[in-house]
């Protein structure tokens, strides 16, 4: 059941660049939105199965959203630029990121693994990006690959303050909820920069930011957030590569995104190294597994 559920929550979340570039709307507009419409629902789960936390863990989560915030900006700033596939592939490098965040952030030492692999992460990215060919997928590769590296450096922080928002991994949506909120107060910070941020709400755009909110915030990140990290690192580490794999497949078929032939070879580099990371570990003291990117 535990690997049907996050089975299911990773395919969700899969759909997640897919729905913001339906939307076209602004990176800022749709990352406002697709927290704001997920609140109520939220809202509704905790009522439903209420467990009682610690201020210190609720303003941890908000905190966290603050950086969940920022995350999604860069990230659907990167969708523009390089496209929904890519955009996913380097967001879920992540996972790498999150041993060398808590070495500075927390003192706690990264893994041999986390520090062998980030070379060839970079190179990965530095492959997507296109290196100056003309033939790279992406209005500007190089700038895209470098705003999803950013997005996938704040999402790590994230998921540091998160976890510590919810030690017991009571199976609530509390932590989520405050997240959530969190992340929406911080786009009201961030929606100024955007010069394309807009209240109005528009169709079908915004059926589409209520499908992001409803399929990837809510069903989604519940799904996994109650089932990665219970399983196996090996079993996580896999299951982490069906988000980016589905998201360029989904892609490919409604989009027509066709990458250039290193930006494929950058691709399965950086799977190759977000496989390895998940699988061995990236820092010593976490033993729990990380959900796949935004």
């Amino acid at each position: 059941m535990i690997h049907l559920s996050a089975l299911a929550g990773i395919v969700a979340i899969s759909f997640s660049a897919i729905f913001v570039r339906l939307a076209d709307v602004s990176p800022a507009t749709a990352a406002f939105f697709r927290t704001t419409y997920a609140i109520p629902l939220l809202v509704v789960v905790h009522l439903a199965g209420h467990h009682r936390r610690s201020r210190r863990e609720r303003l941890l989560a908000v905190s966290a959203g603050v950086l969940l915030g920022v995350d999604l900006t860069l990230w659907h700033i990167s969708i523009e630029f390089i496209g929904a596939g890519l955009a996913t592939v380097v967001a879920n490098v992540q996972v790498v990121w999150v041993g060398l965040v808590a070495w500075l952030v927390l003192r706690e030492r990264p893994t041999n693994t986390a520090f062998a692999v980030v070379p060839l992460v970079l190179v990965g990215i530095a492959l997507i990006g296109g290196i100056g060919r003309e033939d790279a997928f992406g209005d500007r590769p190089l700038l895209g690959a470098l705003m999803a590296t950013g997005a996938s450096i704040t999402y790590s922080g994230f998921l540091l303050l998160f976890r510590a928002s919810n030690r017991s991994l009571a199976p609530t949506a509390g932590p989520l909820l405050d997240a959530t909120a969190g992340a929406a107060l911080a786009m009201l910070l961030i929606a100024p920069l955007d010069s394309g941020f807009s209240f109005e709400i528009s169709w079908p755009a915004h059926g589409w930011l209520i499908a992001l909110a409803v399929v990837a915030q809510v069903l989604g990140w519940l799904l996994i957030a109650g089932a990665l990290p219970r399983l196996p690192a090996l079993e996580t580490s896999v299951m982490l590569l069906l988000q980016p794999a589905l998201t360029i497949l989904w892609a490919r078929m409604l989009f027509n995104e066709s990458l250039s032939r290193p930006q494929w070879i950058g691709v399965l580099v950086v799977l190759a190294g977000v496989a390895t990371a998940g699988a061995r570990g990236s820092v010593r003291r976490i033993e729990a597994t990380t959900p796949p990117g935004p």
